[in-house]
């Protein structure tokens, strides 16, 4: 094992170890009320970034691909799921055009430059299909301010429009682009009442007061 999995091995068990049950229902909420309808049932989709699987072990979907260089997450994700354990700047182990749905969440934040998120969108464009979809949620630095640097391995700082300006010069389209939608909740460790979580998201009024993170669909 590289010295980098090891490093990403022992950072996510510190980090989520204690709040994995709550993460896991966090998550099945969210798909139920909003990423599943979003997304679609009879999709092939790639968790990128997929972590322990909270995402892709509930999401439902006719073939499913997690990609993480987390060896823990071969462990933790259903045997429905394909892992694929590999640096995502490199080329992926899937075949172009192949994907319906990459799905990300959280994680291009902890890639080391822009040339790797490059590199990275570039992989996804070619292994979805023509009207292929990537969704990107994550922390936008515009509203997360200087919390954003609490966590020791975020290294690119990214705002909707810059991660909007990155997609494009991957040649993706933008469909949709919300600056603020989830709050910053689960990644500094609190943890509202899961039936608010639904309330939330049933409430697009109270995004853009509590809304730390983008949410941006993008198309091939």
């Amino acid at each position: 094992m590289s010295e980098q999995a090891l490093e990403l091995q022992k950072e996510y068990a510190l980090r989520f170890s204690e709040m994995a049950a709550y993460r896991t229902a966090v998550w099945k909420i969210l798909i139920k009320h909003y990423f599943q309808s979003k997304i679609g049932r009879d999709r092939v989709v790639l968790d990128l970034g997929s972590g322990w699987g909270e995402f892709i072990n509930q999401i439902e979907a006719r073939a499913k691909f997690a990609m993480d260089l987390n060896p823990d997450g071969r462990i933790r994700v259903n045997p429905d799921v394909t892992f694929l354990e590999q640096d995502c700047s490199k080329p992926w182990n899937v075949a172009p055009g192949s994907l319906d749905v990459v799905f990300t969440s959280n994680f291009f934040e902890h890639l080391p430059t822009k040339d790797s998120l490059l590199a990275t969108l570039r992989e996804a464009h070619r292994s979805l299909r023509p009207g292929g979809r990537l969704f990107c949620l994550g922390p936008n630095i515009r509203y997360v301010d200087s919390a954003y640097w609490d966590f020791f391995d975020h290294h690119l700082a990214l705002s909707h429009l810059s991660l909007v300006e990155a997609l494009r010069l991957a040649d993706f389209s933008i469909e949709e682009t919300i600056p603020r939608f989830l709050p910053y909740t689960m990644a500094d460790g609190k943890r509202p009442p899961l039936a608010g979580v639904a309330m939330y998201l049933k409430v697009p009024l109270a995004w853009p007061i509590l809304g730390k993170q983008f949410f941006i669909t993008a198309s091939r």
